[in-house]
């Protein structure tokens, strides 16, 4: 029974690691292009971690006590959050090479809905 479940625990994190690598590989296709902005779809970025993910480089660009710090892996447990829950958008407006610089713009256009928020915008509409 230990040796079943010591190699569930070990395909579990061999799946983990796995899934931390798909948002880099990402940048091995061709790049996307907005026709209307005429900008180069560059970066995600995270709402829930106020953070964005540099497809040309591979890196990720996040704050840490009040600083902003380029990584290729976001830390474990980063602001309690995952990457892989489907909270992304790609910024149509800007391929340069600093994109925090507009984090207070992107934080309005794209807020953060936890499930409290959520029920609260579901309770207020009834």
């Amino acid at each position: 029974m230990k040796k079943a479940l010591s190699i569930i625990v070990l395909v579990l994190c061999c799946l983990e690691s796995g899934l931390a690598q798909k948002a880099r590989n990402e940048s091995d296709s061709t790049p996307l292009f907005n026709p209307v902005t005429n900008c180069q779809l560059r970066y995600y970025y995270f709402p829930n971690l106020e953070a964005y993910f540099d497809t040309q480089k591979s890196i990720y660009y996040y704050k840490e006590n009040g600083k902003w710090i380029t990584a290729e892996e976001i830390p474990d447990g980063y602001r309690g959050y995952s990457i892989y829950n489907k909270a992304t958008v790609y910024i149509t407006d800007y391929d340069d090479d600093y994109p925090c610089q507009f984090i207070e713009i992107h934080k309005k256009k794209y807020p953060y809905i936890n499930n409290e928020r959520a029920k609260k915008m579901v309770l207020s509409r009834n």
